[in-house]
């Protein structure tokens, strides 16, 4: 038993031996260093910026009650197409006490005018029918009698819009009833069964009953840099991608440049707006994450090599031209336009020369 135990610890003596052996010879094996060989050639560059942003539709209105009440019956529901003066919403009417007593007391004052001129005709009239009265002087009774009338129906109206929000007369026009100002899709219904509501005026902006947008014109909302704003125009050509949806592509116009810019976390930002093309092929919802990838220049037809192909001595550019020697020379290049991979080559190169690129380090076999 001992002797087999002592097997094994020379075993584990010979493999850690062996082991460190061949570890401390992989570290003292020589590197090779080889470089990548690039190769100048001719192409076009673009430089391109791309921009964050959001989709939404161009035309978004919220709709909003005339009257204060409370919801009383919703009639539709986000995510459903609607159209220009359909009903979405029914309130209950909470009157306005004050209102509400002016009215009444408006209304009882016509009714007495009106009974006084009702008595009044009457008396004319038979005045009248015996001819003892001027045609003029029955003419101004009855006109007076009519306009009481119209005096009374007036005040009855605005008594039953103030206690019930539609008058009788005009049932057709209830301002209890909600309607959509557009043609488009429910976006948002932000309330509730039961929910009070108010109308917008000078000291409030309203309750939003409903969010309703035109889901078939939409527009791309992001904000470009003050350093390359300027080589933006209307116009512009775009390329639209949607975080959400992978494979959708869409070609877009900037149609729109903030005059103005806004700071954004320390950096001058301005905004830009652009038209995107319908597609039947997505379902594209209001507030999609998008990128915008817009070319600010473009040059055709000319020298370049990967941009990582370059040394930097001050201000002069240098490169490692492989010479007909096979050796490598230190060559001053001029430099244009970048894509952030390649670079254009001005001057100090010609078609097809082979520069170094970076180090590729192996180990000698």
């Amino acid at each position: 038993m001992k002797r087999f135990v002592k097997y094994i610890i020379f075993a584990l003596i010979a493999v850690l031996f062996i082991g460190t052996f061949l570890f401390l010879y992989r570290k003292s094996r020589p590197e090779v260093l080889r470089y990548e060989e690039l190769t100048a050639t001719v192409m076009n560059i673009d430089r391109a910026t791309v921009v964050t942003g959001k989709v939404e539709p161009r035309n978004e209105v919220n709709v909003k009650p005339q009257i204060n009440g409370i919801i009383a019956e919703l009639y539709k529901e986000a995510g459903q197409q609607v159209k220009e003066g359909e009903v979405i919403a029914k309130l209950r009417v909470i009157p306005d006490m004050q209102s509400l007593s002016s009215a009444q007391s408006r209304v009882r004052l016509s009714e007495i005018n009106l009974r006084q001129a009702q008595t009044n005709y009457d008396r004319e009239k038979a005045l009248y029918d015996k001819q003892l009265v001027s045609a003029e002087e029955y003419d101004q009774v009855s006109q007076a009698l009519q306009q009481a009338k119209e005096e009374y129906a007036g005040a009855k109206d605005a008594l039953e819009v103030i206690r019930d929000g539609v008058s009788s007369t005009n049932a057709t026009g209830s301002s209890t009833l909600v309607r959509s100002t557009i043609t488009g899709l429910i976006l948002d219904i932000p309330v509730k069964v039961g929910n009070s509501v108010i109308q917008a005026n000078t000291m409030n902006d309203g309750t939003t009953v409903a969010t309703v947008a035109d889901m078939s014109d939409l527009i791309f909302d992001g904000n470009v840099d003050e350093t390359e704003v300027g080589s933006l125009s209307e116009g512009t050509p775009m390329k639209i991608t949607i975080g959400a949806l992978p494979d959708y592509h869409s070609e877009a116009t900037l149609e729109y440049i903030s005059p103005k810019a806004v700071e954004n976390n320390g950096a001058k930002q301005f905004e830009i707006k652009a038209a995107l093309q319908g597609s039947s092929s997505y379902t594209i919802r209001s507030g999609y994450s998008a990128n915008a990838e817009i070319v600010l220049e473009t040059v055709e037809n000319v020298l370049s090599i990967p941009e990582s192909a370059l040394e930097f001595d001050g201000d002069r550019t240098f490169v490692m031209r492989k010479g007909d020697d096979g050796k490598y020379v230190r060559t001053e290049v001029t430099t244009g336009l970048s894509d952030g991979v390649n670079i254009e080559i001005k001057s100090g190169l010609s078609e097809g020369d082979i520069v170094r690129g970076q180090l590729i380090i192996d180990t000698e076999e």
